[in-house]
């Protein structure tokens, strides 16, 4: 079955650290590109950092210089590593998976991060 599933979540206080992993049940997961999404109550669902099939990366204003994504495609997953988490960081992530090209787009079911003292 081809799905993304989400790990990591949880309660962090403020200027804590979390990491996130997505693990990926693709064929040819090298060939995708991935990335994280956020979204907070009553917001819109936005980008946070995404890493191509060539590993070039690129991330959300609000998160740069803190979080950093990673992948293994020799494991199929994906990893955003959270520093220095701010209130304002609370929100479901998702990871995601597309094929260059093609409108394929697959999204995993959101793991929820909270910050919170």
């Amino acid at each position: 079955q081809v799905q993304l599933v989400e790990s990591g979540g949880g309660l962090v206080q403020p200027g804590g650290s979390l990491r996130l992993s997505c693990a990926a049940s693709v064929t040819m997961f090298s060939l995708y590109n991935m990335g994280w999404y956020r979204q907070a109550p009553g917001k819109q669902r936005e980008m946070v950092a995404l890493i191509t099939s060539s590993t070039s990366t690129n991330y959300a204003d609000s998160v740069k210089g803190r979080f950093t994504i990673s992948r293994d495609n020799a494991k199929k997953m994906v990893y955003l590593q959270m520093n220095s988490l701010k209130p304002e960081d609370t929100a479901v992530y998702y990871c995601n998976a597309n094929v260059p090209g093609t409108t394929y787009s697959l999204w995993g079911q959101g793991t929820q991060v909270t910050v919170s003292s």
